[in-house]
């Protein structure tokens, strides 16, 4: 909800609007009937005058309720937005590790969407609602009670039974549209990102059948929950001409012994039409709060309900001073684990590294390297000894570490901005130049040249360059930002094997001689490029 101080201007507003709405009905009743009976004018004139001013002050107020509910409700989403982002940047990347794209991207856009209808659409409606109803009744009573007896028993009587049909008719479909909206979302996702791989193994088209399934079955579920608002609609309407025929009944016995005279009998049967068009958001605003409601609840399920302990804490804040390298990085009897996995995905490690030397990690899938690069960057807790500099790291906040130790990932990330601003991420300060120049290091000069400058534009997520490009413009990053320590996992990971070999050497070569590089392969590597060969067996050092 957003804040009181902001949000009670549009609840006043909200309720003049329709205070307006059924006071002009009302008067003009009053006016119609008492007009026929040919007073003075001079009788009729504050009537007349009461007309002008509800039918403009029901637009005016109408007006301030959207400007100042939307105003408070965006503002608050902005924030809610934000700080769910801000709860999502502690966990990435291990954290989120087990949490579908789709999911994650529903939850911050679709379903935090959803969260504005509570007060625009819950709140909001239900307060006026009832006010302006209370209000009706209570004038109805002044000009004939009995009638205002029945205009009570009527709105309780509609607030129940429309409450329960839209319940009955239309809560399943109401709780299924945020599901079957990320599960759409899931197969669009998974769609274009693995198109490529679809195509060439002729699985496109059993992926479109999914999208065309998932996009159905949410089609079905917005048309149930539809037929449910639009009957409840219905029942609301008979239920007001039912209104209005007991007022009829009740106040004719009245009128025709003159006990009411023709413009009180007038207001009692045509008040409560007034009201009960207010009175059709409250059904629907208890179908807005199921959506609400069930949009909460996947926000809660997308993100982790607190910090697997499997990360590195974050209980220490980040000082924005890198640990010193000194005589290099050491691991003793190192345990790591990823969150949600239980069995240890490095056990018992002991590794050193010095620095300038580079060190090449082999193994096979899942023996535990990439757990390792994860590690030596504090994306993962260790368990065990892990010193810097003969620093513990465990009195070191992780970001700090990040300054010392960089990683290059096997799938960089690349912006869909110009190489420029790919660049400029590591170090905002570096000159054209000094980008040009770290280009040339890592082989991509000519490159850039050819595409007409630090200008070109890379692509989403780097659709414009090779695998191989994608990589130099990671370590290219990683140089400008001066990391003592670089890990490279599988930087030849879906590059053709006559050019790993290459790559490798220009990666290796741009690299300072005082810089420590750690890299991360599941093949080996051409000889005098490294130091050391480290092999992983099942999480442990072999050998």
């Amino acid at each position: 909800m957003p804040p009181a101080r902001r949000f009670w201007w549009a609840l006043a507003a909200g309720f003049a609007a329709e205070a307006s709405a059924v006071a002009l009905l009302a008067v003009s009743a009053w006016l119609i009937v008492r007009a026929s009976e040919q007073p003075p004018v001079l009788y009729l004139s504050a009537a007349v005058v009461g007309v002008r001013f509800f039918a403009i002050s029901r637009a005016t107020f109408r007006y301030l309720e959207r400007l100042t509910g939307h105003d408070a409700a965006l503002r608050q989403l902005a924030s809610t937005r934000a700080d769910l982002v801000r709860r999502l940047v502690p966990l990435a990347p291990d954290g989120l590790a087990r949490t579908r794209r789709g999911s994650v991207l529903g939850a911050l856009v679709d379903d935090v969407d959803e969260l504005q209808n509570l007060p625009l659409r819950v709140v909001q409606p239900l307060v006026a609602s009832a006010l302006v109803a209370v209000g009706a009744v209570v004038l109805v009573a002044v000009v004939w009670w009995p009638a205002a007896l029945t205009l009570l028993v009527c709105l309780l009587v509609a607030a129940a039974v429309a409450t329960l049909w839209g319940w009955l008719s239309g809560a399943r479909a109401e709780r299924d549209i945020a599901p079957l909206r990320a599960r759409l979302a899931d197969a669009v996702l998974d769609h274009i990102g693995s198109l490529d791989v679809l195509i060439a193994y002729g699985a496109e088209g059993q992926s479109r059948e999914r999208i065309a399934r998932a996009d159905a079955d949410l089609r079905r579920a917005v048309v149930r929950r539809s037929g449910a608002q639009a009957g409840t609609t219905a029942l609301v309407s008979l239920l007001a001409g039912a209104a209005s025929v007991a007022a009829v009944l009740v106040s004719a016995p009245a009128a025709a012994s003159g006990a009411l005279t023709g413009p009180g009998l007038a207001v009692v049967v045509l008040v409560p039409m007034a009201v009960f068009e207010v009175f059709a958001a409250v059904p629907l605003a208890a179908s807005a709060w199921r959506q609400v409601h069930a949009s909460a609840e996947r926000i809660a399920e997308a993100l982790p309900a607190g910090r697997p302990p499997e990360l590195a804490p974050e209980a220490l804040a980040p000082t924005g001073e890198a640990p010193a390298l000194g005589s290099g990085i050491r691991l003793e009897g190192a345990t790591v684990r990823w969150p949600g996995g239980g069995t240890p995905a490095l056990d018992g490690v002991d590794l050193s590294i010095r620095p300038g030397e580079r060190v090449l990690v082999m193994g096979s899938s899942g023996a535990g390297k990439s757990t390792l690069a994860h590690a030596l960057v504090r994306f993962l807790d260790v368990d065990g000894r892990y010193d810097i500099g003969g620093r513990s790291v465990h009195d070191v906040a992780a970001d700090d570490v990040r300054l010392t130790v960089g990683l290059c990932e096997q799938h960089p990330m690349l912006f869909d901005e110009d190489i420029r601003q790919n660049l400029l991420f590591a170090r905002d300060t570096a000159t054209d130049s000094e980008l040009e120049a770290v280009l040339e290091r890592v082989g991509l000069g000519d490159w850039a040249r050819e595409r007409g400058g630090v200008g070109a534009r890379v692509g989403e997520r780097g659709a414009l360059v090779s695998g191989g490009q994608a990589q130099r413009l990671a370590l290219a990053r990683a140089l400008l930002r001066g990391f003592p320590v670089l890990v490279l996992d599988e930087p030849t990971a879906g590059v053709d094997p006559e050019a790993s070999d290459r790559l490798l050497a220009d990666l290796l070569g741009a690299v300072r001689d005082d810089q420590a590089v750690v890299l991360i392969s599941h093949v080996a590597v051409p000889g005098g490029l490294v130091d050391r060969v480290v092999r992983i067996e099942g999480g442990r050092i072999a050998g």
